[in-house]
């Protein structure tokens, strides 16, 4: 996604309008040449250091003239030019500078108001250098003034930023209600091109913090207002942010009717040019060939021709992104170097780093792609100094990133590997922030940062790249340490929010008889790391090329259609078993090992790991099984036998185009006879009337026995209640009473759900559940299983769980078993689809 103005900026010409468009006490009137409104034009038009020299001017003319008020005024925005070049030191000292002349000031409105205006600027400037506690401060002191001021626009706007510093605390749901709240109080504003404009900045912010939908409703307000208002020049930038948002929920054809219409109706050039850079990447991610080429030819003519400005050169390297990307791209190539550099030169004229660097980061991806790594290694060396000097992170992280393949091409494998740690740890330090990058600058997880970190797996499990041809111990721990760190970042990416912070717990002190694998997928291999109780990390590889795992995966997953041939499956079912677990047989057997647990990777997700053949017996029928995300769990604990109160909440009648559960009703009955349980059937079982009784009794087990769907997509991984789809955001609001820390819910089980068809990544919504549960352990299903066989089986789960010395993982192995010796259910359609993600004790 491209296009979208920063919140900041919108918020900070939004105060600019307060003051220089509508005028008011403070200045008076404007007039020509008026410094403040000059460097206003200068940094709307992206030409920041044009308005820094602009307003550095006016606040030594303010300065003379004894005009102190404007003088502050001048210095907050000389910090907000500084930090949009990212000089964020010389950003700093003029706000410093502009605090100690306003405490000289007399009380007034007209010192209150500029006090509040230079606390705004701090707070832009605190976050930029990391300092998300000290914005959070300064901002919530603006409000403060802007509420004794009965300024309504300032304090939303300070509330809006509030929300970004609450964000980038990890205060998710905080930043979510304050931005609603936000939402609500500006409708009763009068319509107004300022209230437009906010409610589209409000709109950005809901997109950056995931609420996708609540974005496009706001948006869509902001839209209205200016068609009220018949503001035809203003609407462009609200249809492109539009665009950006139906990208982001995954409605392509409508996100490409708003790009159509911002570069129908937008009378800016730039804007219209982005709007079909937009466009363009999109449809080149679809892989519409013949439609991009069209387009490609539509934007050559113009693209030359920008303005300068930052949005201009973004949009430069952008398009280049997407010409590289199309088909027979290497007639493009000399055309794409040419945008590069020029886009390289227009960055360095205006003096702005962060643009520059990005521009020399792109330069330096198409000369390492055309094999001249002289040229990409001095390109990308230059343009990391310049991301590390202005602390661009995610510019910094993809360039050392690029590095590490230029060196590795180099044969520098030692120091391709230190290039490519250092991309992590720059990744790892970005992970709160990482969706509320910049969105000029093109930043996909799949293309971006998944890759580097598998590239430094690769690196570091390499024989070759090491002397004795020994993969070390310490290569080992690195390795497995970065895979789960992966595991995070894709959840993260999920949420489009940092979800978890946790500790790596140590597998002997959770479970001494329990072995953990990694499976790896890398570009030419399948690599398995697996862990032994008090035994160093052994690793095997299986020489596969990506797309052949894939393709296998696929298959074994299709295969367990009770039609699909048998013997074909378990030739499958086999195969996967000797990538994953044969090599280890003998390690496993002699350290008596009887619970497996899989940190699984891609497309393993999404494999029932219950149903892997060795020829003779199911791996279940030897080991009881788990899956985590990594040993990130919280605090290990074994199950209290002694309270396993129960929450139990389902549906047997169709609803909501789902079709009927009949068997649910002896599910929950069977449960009832197993532990002691409360029960919401159909009408009862709401979330409000769930979340009532969550708050009044405690209960260590949750169970839902109705539809659901676990998906890629955050907005499709959902649980059916009687009269509403409950989403993975909405678990933790759900169960909100449990704290995680002191009092999580020991188990949640979804029985009757599934992951969505086709999606390779689906799996991801059932961790993502397990996570937002914030459930010690989930049990979901990765097919919707026929129902009177769950019942039986979760029959067999409770009453093997009263049991003493029975762990969660054995007790589903047991009732799995209990199906698989069923002539009946024997088929593993009915059994292999139940997982247990967590703590398996």
């Amino acid at each position: 996604m491209k296009g979208i103005k920063g919140v900041f900026k919108y918020l900070f010409l939004v105060v600019l309008g307060l003051f220089l468009v509508i005028g008011g006490p403070v200045f008076g009137e404007n007039k020509p040449g008026d410094f403040l409104e000059a460097g206003r034009v200068f940094y709307q038009e992206g030409r920041f250091f044009d308005a820094v020299k602009v307003w550095q001017q006016g606040e030594e003319v303010y300065e003379k003239e004894g005009n102190f008020v404007k003088q502050v005024l001048a210095l907050s925005y000389v910090a907000n030019g500084y930090e949009a070049l990212g000089n964020l030191g010389p950003a700093f000292g003029a706000i410093e500078q502009g605090l100690k002349v306003i405490l000289n000031l007399e009380e007034s409105q007209e010192k209150s108001q500029v006090y509040a205006k230079i606390l705004m600027s701090q707070g832009s400037v605190q976050l930029a250098r990391g300092e998300a506690e000290a914005a959070l401060n300064s901002w919530q002191l603006a409000e403060k003034v802007y509420a004794s001021l009965d300024d309504k626009v300032g304090v939303l706007g300070s509330q809006v930023n509030q929300a970004q510093a609450l964000q980038s605390l990890g205060f998710y749901r905080q930043a979510k209600n304050l931005l609603e709240n936000v939402y609500e109080a500006q409708k009763l504003q009068p319509d107004s091109l300022l209230k437009a404009s906010s409610v589209q900045s409000l709109g950005v912010a809901l997109q950056k913090v995931g609420d996708l939908q609540k974005s496009q409703e706001v948006l869509e307000e902001s839209l209205a207002v200016l068609l009220r208002l018949n503001a035809g020049n203003e609407q462009g930038a609200v249809l492109l942010s539009l665009g950006n948002t139906a990208r982001g929920l995954k409605d392509y054809s409508r996100a490409l009717d708003y790009y159509h219409k911002t570069a129908e109706i937008a009378r800016d050039n730039l804007l219209k040019i982005e709007a079909k850079v937009n466009e363009l990447s999109l449809l080149v991610e679809l892989e519409k060939w013949g439609e991009a080429k069209i387009l490609v030819e539509e934007i050559k003519p113009e693209i030359g021709s920008l303005p300068v400005r930052r949005s201009a050169v973004y949009a430069m390297v952008n398009f280049a992104q997407s010409l590289i990307k199309i088909p027979d791209a290497e007639k493009n190539l000399p055309e794409v170097a040419k945008i590069l550099a020029n886009a390289v030169q227009q960055a360095k004229s205006k003096q702005d780093r962060r643009a520059e660097s990005y521009a020399l980061f792109q330069l330096g991806s198409l000369y390492e792609n055309t094999q001249q790594l002289k040229e990409a290694r001095s390109l990308t060396l230059q343009a990391i100094a310049l991301a590390e000097a202005i602390s661009a992170e995610d510019i910094l992280a993809r360039s050392q990133a690029n590095l590490g393949k230029i060196l590795k091409e180099q044969g520098e494998i030692a120091a391709a590997t230190n290039a490519y740690k250092e991309a992590v740890e720059t990744l790892q330090t970005l992970r709160r922030n990482l969706v509320a990058i910049n969105q000029d600058v093109q930043f996909s997880f799949q293309e971006s940062v998944e890759p580097v970190y598998r590239e430094l797996v690769s690196l570091l499990l390499d024989p070759a790249a090491v002397p004795d041809q020994q993969v070390s111990q310490e290569n080992l721990k690195q390795a497995r340490l970065v895979i789960e760190a992966l595991q995070l970042a894709e959840l993260d990416n999920f949420f489009r929010e940092a979800c978890l912070d946790v500790k790596p717990q140590q597998v002997e002190k959770i479970d001494p008889k329990a072995a953990v694998i990694y499976p790896i997928i890398l570009a030419e291999k399948l690599t398995v790391i697996f862990s032994l109780p008090a035994r160093p990390l052994q690793y095997y590889s299986t020489d596969l090329a990506k797309p052949e795992v894939e393709k296998v995966v696929d298959d074994y997953y299709q295969s367990f259609n009770i039609l699909f041939p048998t013997a074909k499956r378990l030739e499958l079912a086999q195969k996967v078993y000797h990538w994953l677990v044969e090599p280890a047989e003998e390690e496993l057997a002699a350290s008596d090992i009887q619970t497996l647990v899989f940190v699984p990777d891609g497309v393993l997700r999404n494999v029932p790991m219950a149903a892997l053949y060795d020829g003779q017996k199911y791996l279940i029928e030897k080991y009881s099984l788990a899956i985590t995300p990594g040993l990130q769990l919280l605090p290990p604990q074994i199950l209290d036998k002694s309270n396993l109160k129960t929450l139990t909440g389902g549906l047997t009648e169709a609803r909501q185009g789902f079709g009927a559960l009949p068997a649910v009703k002896l599910e929950v009955e069977n449960i009832s006879s197993e532990v002691p349980a409360t029960v919401f059937l159909n009408q009862e079982f709401t979330e409000k009337r769930l979340q009532e009784r969550l708050l009044s009794s405690g209960y260590s087990v949750v169970h839902f026995a109705t539809h659901g769907q676990f998906s890629s997509n955050p907005e499709e991984t959902f649980i059916l209640t009687w009269d509403e789809k409950i989403k993975v955001r909405e678990f933790e609001n759900l169960l909100r009473s449990r704290s995680r820390e002191e009092n999580p819910i020991e188990l949640l089980v979804l029985s009757a759900c599934q992951t969505a068809a086709g999606d390779r990544r689906a799996a991801l919504g059932l961790a993502g559940v397990a996570m937002r549960s914030g459930a010690r352990s989930t049990m979901g299903t990765l097919w919707s299983v026929q129902d009177l066989s769950t019942a039986k089986l979760m029959s067999e789960f409770y009453e093997q769980l009263t049991l003493t010395g029975v762990s969660k993982a054995s007790a589903l192995r047991h009732a799995q078993l209990s199906l698989l010796k069923q002539d009946r259910f024997s088929h593993p359609f009915y059994w292999a689809a139940f997982i247990l993600v967590g703590n398996w004790l």
